[in-house]
């Protein structure tokens, strides 16, 4: 796909996303969430944080992003061929990109480049990209280059991330005749560096590796580009109906000697990488007259034009090649754009639906789907000139929508993933927590698990505005209850009618609130019916007792006398007024 230019660079955000039409009228702000244990292949590259990466675009000297208020992961800009000298303002030494990781590291976030160099190199574009390999001229230059980008990388010292060439690898498999030995002038370069690496288009993807260990940046994390339609077929738009796997085994056939397995220079390729979309949706419908929309029903079959397509893709790439993704130039138009090119003022820009798809109201579900896919970085930022933006993405309620929603999941906390495999299991309960270790597994062995849903859980009192099933926290298996409060003075009960609970059993339910929450009492019970003259039994905690931010075990017991059934069991909330927060009840059991 097309490429950003620098001008735009200001412009965009840094991470993976879709979306839904059906927006969120208020901003999800929940907090830290933790998957329940998968078996994701893959590490997460040392340095990287243990969570979902959320990121934008923005060029050197942008202030949004710091005057934003959010926490943003990563932060990243194009490097384009001239970027060694600032195309021409500077030494030739690039100093110019150190300035940006230095710029990204004093706003707390990851500097991170996409690195789109081949194209600027003279003899020709897109259609030249392999044919330039074969010069030894234009490889030293090509190749010096990036040796100054790992100098500047080593002496930054902490994490940098650089994108490889922009479905280069894809150029590369095409031209090439998908002969990962086919000629490229790699040691005939002249560079010492390189005087070890074989002249083939699969010594081309080694170079980058060997330069960053000659240069001793490990610090740098280097992700090789994987182009959805780079075996031929456009498996996210065009060929949708086509089987997944015989085109990811043919694009892995070739990436495979090009740095994603073990190889001569002792180091692999550290991630992945993809990018949805260069352009919203709606450009293409209305501009090209293009059908680029991806379904976001949790349903859609896999051979359709959807998420789930799309993140069972990136699923078989990284069982194949045990890596782990970041998705970046995610589109950041919402169903709230006007469709028109993007001038700066509130809503310009063309609808896309995948910032509403990771951050609206199915966030969890979406972005524990492409967690568990392998992606570890979601990074958003426009592919053109007159895309929408973060700084105008005005939604329905009239706040900006990543601001707002994107911004306020990393402010507290974003999602925790598991560093080396898998993503993390629900913590082990502290304090008056409990006792027990929930089962490291995909599923939740209680009474009520929560894993299909709330049903047939309901809530009433007007202290609670609704429950969600959630990921965003477990106790055991991968789903809770969410229960959102409103904020108001009232005792008000999250609560299941007719329960098959036995007389005489002690019954528990897991209990999180975060710190600050306007609870101040939790009461497990258990009413009888009318053969049991409506009977009440309680265990009445103050919200003094319990650990904020963990799981807590409450219990209540039912009378050994109680008439079966009972009519009635549930967790009394009592809440003053206050913000209105979340407060997840999990696992009840028996």
């Amino acid at each position: 796909m097309k490429k950003v230019s620098l001008a735009l660079a200001a412009t965009v955000l840094v991470a993976c996303s879709g979306a839904s039409s059906t927006g969120a009228d208020e901003p999800q702000i929940e907090a830290e969430s933790a998957l329940a244990a998968a078996t994701t292949p893959g590490k997460i590259p040392t340095g990287l944080p243990s969570r979902l990466a959320i990121g934008l675009m923005e060029d050197s000297g942008g202030t949004w992003m710091k005057s934003s208020g959010a926490k943003w992961d990563a932060r990243y800009r194009y490097l384009t061929m001239g970027w060694s000298n600032n195309w021409g303002w500077s030494a030739n030494d690039g100093s110019f990109a150190l300035d940006y990781m230095k710029e990204c590291d004093a706003q707390g976030a990851t500097p991170v480049f996409s690195y789109y160099i081949m194209n600027g190199e003279p003899g020709g574009g897109e259609a030249s990209f392999y044919a330039k390999t074969k010069t030894p001229a234009t490889m030293a230059d090509y190749f010096a280059d990036f040796k100054i980008l790992m100098q500047r990388a080593k002496d930054f010292g902490k994490p940098v991330v650089v994108l490889l060439e922009p479905d280069g690898f894809a150029y590369m498999e095409q031209q090439s005749g998908e002969n990962p030995n086919a000629y490229s002038a790699i040691a005939a370069s002249g560079l010492p560096e390189l005087a070890t690496i074989p002249n083939t288009a699969a010594g081309w993807g080694l170079a980058f590796l060997q330069l960053r260990k000659s240069m001793g940046a490990t610090n740098a994390v280097l992700g090789a580009h994987v182009s959805g339609w780079a075996s031929g077929k456009d498996v996210a738009y065009g060929s949708v109906t086509d089987a997944l796997q015989p085109e990811v085994d043919k694009v892995y056939k070739f990436l495979s000697p090009m740095g994603l397995a073990a190889n001569v220079t002792g180091t692999t390729f550290d991630v992945m990488v993809a990018d949805p979309l260069d352009r919203d949706s709606d450009y293409y419908r209305v501009a090209l007259g293009q059908d680029r929309t991806w379904d976001a029903s949790d349903t859609a079959p896999v051979a359709s034009k959807s998420f789930n397509r799309f993140a069972e893709w990136l699923r078989l790439f990284n069982v194949a090649a045990a890596k782990r993704w970041m998705l970046w130039q995610i589109p950041l138009g919402n169903s709230n754009h006007l469709n028109k090119a993007n001038d700066g003022t509130p809503r310009a820009g063309y609808k896309d639906n995948r910032p509403e798809y990771f951050f609206g109201p199915s966030r969890d579900a979406h972005l524990a789907k492409f967690a568990e896919a392998g992606v570890i970085g979601l990074l958003f930022g426009a592919g053109a000139s007159g895309m929408s933006g973060y700084a105008n993405d005005t939604y329905t309620d009239g706040q900006l929508f990543m601001k707002s929603r994107a911004g306020a999941f990393v402010n507290v906390g974003g999602l925790t993933l598991g560093a080396g495999g898998g993503t993390t299991t629900p913590p082990t309960p502290t304090s008056d927590a409990g006792t027990t270790t929930p089962p490291p597994a995909s599923s939740d062995p209680s009474q009520y698990g929560f894993e299909s849903g709330v049903a047939p859980w309901t809530s009433t009192g007007a202290g609670i505005t609704s429950l969600v099933a959630s990921m965003a926290k477990a106790f055991a298996g991968r789903a809770s209850v969410e229960v959102r409060l409103s904020g108001a003075a009232a005792k008000s009960n999250v609560r299941v009618a007719s329960p098959a609970t036995p007389a005489g059993k002690t019954v528990s339910f897991r209990v999180q609130c975060p710190a600050g929450s306007n609870v101040t009492a939790v009461q497990p019970y258990a009413q009888q019916g009318a053969a049991g003259g409506w009977a009440y039994t309680g265990a009445w905690r103050a919200a003094s007792t319990l650990t904020s931010g963990a799981w807590n075990a409450v219990t209540v017991t039912v009378p050994a006398n109680a008439a079966a059934p009972l009519y009635e069991l549930g967790v009394e909330l009592t809440t003053s007024a206050g913000a209105a927060n979340s407060c997840f009840v999990d696992s009840v059991a028996w």
